[in-house]
């Protein structure tokens, strides 16, 4: 121990040892709470529970005092004596059913009653990732509410669109943010495809054949299936797995992950761009009255929370190469090599997308936009952008063609040359105003020049987008709207 840490309280030595920054720094308290150790043992003692209920209801010899016993102990962890039982066994399964059955004496020969250790680990985990993706999904359809009133009041007003980062033709503030809504709307389709398709493995035995379940019923296979249907609907699924080995299949991980993993690449998407825009000046992040942007710099504002939804986006999208890497390398009805790295890849990506989502959430309520500083940028490309216009509307007047475009094009060299060499304003349009070979249009150069004549239909699109599309998606959410994050971000 460093001599620092000799003499200060309990608290402060835990500086000493590492605590990852998705269980520390920046926790949600329900995601972290969801899985936490008293969360997923207490989840165990009530899949015991209700499969004594399921067996009793079906003529297993099972008391009501037992039942009762269980019930009360459920919440009623002791970790230490686990410790301590795993310490012997080396079994963790087995060292929580000798301390549950400790808590409960009575009902201690019917507790784990024909079961495997998948069948608490498996349901569990199924339990705990379908109740964390509902926390995602609602988190997701905040940021869509988020980004839908913003796409819906800037829907008309002009900015510069950019392909490879280089000026293109302009569309409107709304318009892209409609297109980091369609993002979310695909992630929010993906995550309910997943919920609704989520099955729990049920009570299947120790290679999936059910034998043991057939073996406590006297062979009455009826009685099997009604265990698995009664089970099932008891911790609120419409089903179990048809077929399994010892696990539910373990594509179902990699299913939900790469889920998560589209969540982490559209925020990862709207980072950069906030980046880039806040690069330009044009948007900005949230940035508090107490705020330090640098430690060497007071002037700077970076977009911290930007490149933070940035990092915690690649950590999320490469975590969803691990169960993709489990499932194709599991053995048979199972290998045990899963275990280890599952402990650690499901619950981080989920803590990881969670907290991406706060940010997410955090910025898209509090975007700054810059008009004026859109408006110069508008006004710097769009001279050029209007030539063509121009050209049309010269040679409709009875100029000729050819001639005009050549004039056209040395005006935009010399202009060009103006901005980029001398640092000039773009004059493109007084040369075109002086020259007397567009005499026919000079008085209307300024209509033709209005931003909103180069936005094409990107206002209505916008607009009816957010009516429609987002609508639709959002209208099963009502209840879920309105929902704030839980930390600071």
């Amino acid at each position: 121990m460093h001599d620092s840490f000799r003499n200060v309280n309990p608290l402060e030595k835990s500086m000493e040892r590492y605590v990852t920054p998705l269980g520390n720094r920046w926790k949600s308290p329900e995601m972290s709470e969801l899985f936490s150790d008293y969360r997923k043992y207490t989840t165990w003692r009530r899949l015991w529970i209700a499969l004594a209920e399921c067996e009793k209801a079906l003529g297993l010899k099972i008391t009501d005092k037992q039942i009762k016993q269980m019930r009360a102990a459920c919440d009623k962890l002791d970790m230490e004596a686990a410790t301590v039982e795993e310490r012997k066994t080396r079994h963790e399964t087995m060292a929580h059913i000798r301390v549950f059955a400790a808590q409960c004496p009575d009902a201690a020969p019917i507790i784990h009653l024909g079961a495997t250790s998948a069948f608490v680990m498996d349901n569990g985990d199924i339990i705990i990732m379908r109740d964390a993706l509902k926390i995602i999904q609602k988190k997701v359809v905040n940021c869509i509410a988020a980004l839908a009133g913003f796409a819906k009041k800037w829907a008309g007003k002009p900015t510069l669109a950019f392909t490879h980062f280089q000026p293109a033709q302009l569309t409107t503030v709304g318009k892209r943010a409609c297109l980091w809504i369609q993002d979310l709307i695909m992630d929010l389709r993906e995550i309910e495809c997943r919920l609704e398709n989520l099955a729990l493995l049920g009570v299947k035995g120790t290679t999936g054949t059910q034998a043991s379940f057939l073996q406590l019923f006297d062979g009455d296979e009826g009685k099997v299936e009604r265990l698995e249907k009664m089970f099932a609907e008891k911790m609120g699924f419409a089903r179990s797995f048809d077929v399994t080995g010892q696990t539910y299949p373990r594509k179902v991980d990699s299913q939900i992950l790469f889920a998560l993993s589209g969540v982490a690449q559209s925020a990862h998407k709207f980072a950069c761009d906030m980046r880039l825009l806040q690069h330009l000046g044009e948007i900005q992040e949230p940035f508090e009255s107490e705020q330090v942007g640098s430690s060497a710099m007071p002037y700077k504002r970076n977009p911290m929370r930007a490149e933070r939804m940035t990092g915690l986006a690649e950590y999320v999208m490469n975590m969803a190469q691990n169960p993709a890497h489990i499932a194709g390398t599991q053995w048979f009805e199972r290998t045990l090599d899963d275990s280890a790295n599952r402990r650690m890849s499901i619950p981080e990506a989920f803590l990881g997308t969670d907290i991406i989502l706060d940010i997410y959430l955090n910025v898209a309520r509090g975007l700054v936009v810059n008009e004026k500083v859109i408006e110069a940028h508008v006004a710097d490309e769009l001279p050029f952008m209007a030539s063509e216009v121009i050209l049309m509307e010269a040679v409709k007047a009875g100029g000729d063609r050819q001639e005009l475009h050549e004039r056209l094009r040395r005006h935009s060299i010399e202009a060009a040359k103006g901005v980029k060499e001398r640092g000039e304003k773009n004059d493109f349009v007084e040369r075109v105003r002086g020259d007397k070979s567009f005499a026919a249009v000079k008085e209307r150069l300024k209509e033709i020049m209005r931003a909103e004549n180069f936005v094409g239909l990107a206002p209505k699109q916008a607009v009816r987008y957010v009516d429609a599309k987002v609508k639709e998606a959002l209208s099963p959410y009502g209840n879920l709207l309105g929902a704030g994050t839980s930390v600071d971000v």
